[in-house]
């Protein structure tokens, strides 16, 4: 039988300050702690914008003012020790994106993160918490510095 896996969206989200990125990173509560980009899964009444649009909305407050699909995507198995809600699914597959936003005030969802902190490139990737995200972070950031 073939494994099931949650379709998603990683989403850097970004600010432009004194000419360079800042990032925003959530601390994670929900099924672990560490540090991590906005992410969530794609519903199935809603295109990957709109569910990256919802997904930043719930997670941040914030509103998008430009998105840019990257050429990265990827999937991952869930930790069962941890992630006992997400019954009948192996994983999570997931497809870059970067998201420009006005720095404003971040509201976010208090059930999956504890706080949020902009951060600077080398900052941001001494904090997260899993490598891919790192990864992607590393694609987002050239490609906003060229």
């Amino acid at each position: 039988m073939q494994e099931k896996y949650r379709k998603a969206v990683f989403l850097i989200v970004y600010h432009i300050e004194n000419n360079k990125p800042k990032y925003l990173l959530l601390k994670r509560n929900l099924h672990w702690k560490g540090w991590e980009f906005p992410k969530g899964g794609i519903e199935k009444s809603e295109d990957k914008k709109q569910a990256i649009v919802r997904e930043l909305k719930e997670e941040t407050g914030l509103v998008p003012v430009r998105i840019e699909k990257h050429k990265k995507s990827g999937k991952y198995k869930y930790d069962f020790k941890t992630m006992q809600d997400r019954d009948g699914l192996a994983g999570q597959t997931f497809d870059l994106y970067s998201v420009e936003v006005k720095k404003g005030k971040v509201h976010i969802n208090l059930k999956e993160h504890s706080g949020f902190r902009w951060v600077n490139f080398s900052k941001a990737v001494k904090m997260l918490t899993w490598k891919n995200q790192e990864n992607c972070l590393k694609l987002v950031d050239s490609k906003l510095r060229k």
